[in-house]
């Protein structure tokens, strides 16, 4: 069982910070696949059938909290077809697979110039202890095993979308 505290590396949280920055959170972006894989290296480093492949982009502000709070929304998303053909069923319901890719690109800032900044992704020391807290949640919601990318790895990931259906979730824009 993964236990692992996330404070080494990390500053305490502070909700004056908070406040101050709310442009902080973990983001997600969900995509409804048909099959989905990583290839790393000319070789398939994981690959599912239908369900969900998932792109996480972590910032130093998320916490243990986010990751609970993001697997148990990823995991009752009701976003596949009941025998009615209404998007009405979650992962979990379907015997779907997840799999999961960190991906620091989701908080590139392009407000300035063309070249993106990356500044607001955690580094490793911060974005690894998360990054591994959320697959284990999200193997404990899901009551099975997903599969993964390798955190910092150069991959390429191949899917096929299914509907197209493509969600984005942001931690701290809790709608």
């Amino acid at each position: 069982m993964f236990r692992r505290s996330l404070s080494a590396g990390r500053q305490a949280f502070d909700p004056k910070i908070a406040a101050i920055d709310k442009n902080k959170r973990m983001k997600v972006v969900i995509q409804r696949v048909l099959n989905a894989s990583v290839t790393i290296h000319n070789v398939v480093h994981s690959a599912i059938d239908k369900g969900l492949m998932i792109l996480l982009g972590i910032e130093d502000l998320d916490n243990e909290e986010d990751v609970r709070w993001l697997s148990q929304k990823i995991t009752q998303l009701r976003i596949f077809n009941d025998r009615d053909g209404v998007m009405n069923l979650c992962v979990k319901e379907v015997g779907g697979e997840i799999l999961l890719v960190s991906q620091f690109t989701l908080h590139a800032s392009t407000k300035k110039g063309n070249r993106p900044s990356y500044i607001k992704a955690s580094k490793p020391p911060v974005a690894i202890p998360l990054y591994e807290a959320m697959i284990h949640q999200l193997q404990c919601d899901l009551g099975k095993a997903i599969q993964t990318g390798v955190f910092g790895a150069d991959m390429q990931v191949q899917l096929v979308n299914d509907g197209p259906v493509t969600i984005i979730i942001d931690t701290k824009n809790k709608e």
